[in-house]
């Protein structure tokens, strides 16, 4: 059971690395952290739910930010933090959320 995500700068061609991203689960009616990690060299965050935590059912939130990446390479952007909310379902075994980014657009799927 897992969660991870995978981040590409498709403007610059490249895996967008050192990108803060934390991940949040709402319960209570209230965000509450599971963890924090930054992408990797290939952009990825591999297991963004700490190996001790049951993925149960329910409401989830990945944030991104990515002011902080293109701050770094000396760009602006529209979106200085990315919020991804999606729902896990029970039986679902691993979420992958992948974000396509650029300085002035974003966009997400499911993937595998």
């Amino acid at each position: 059971m897992s969660i991870s995500t995978h981040i590409l700068d498709t403007a610059a061609g490249r895996p967008a690395t050192h990108v803060a991203v934390s991940l949040r689960r709402f319960e209570n009616n209230t965000w509450k952290a599971v963890s924090d990690a930054c992408t990797d060299n290939d952009g990825r965050v591999r297991a963004l739910l700490p190996p001790e935590t049951q993925l149960t059912a329910g409401l989830y939130r990945v944030t991104f930010a990515t002011g902080e990446y293109f701050a770094a390479r000396g760009q602006q952007t529209l979106y200085p933090m990315i919020e991804i909310t999606f729902e896990a379902r029970p039986g679902e075994q691993h979420y992958h959320i992948p974000l396509l980014l650029t300085a002035n657009g974003f966009t997400t799927y499911r993937g595998t």
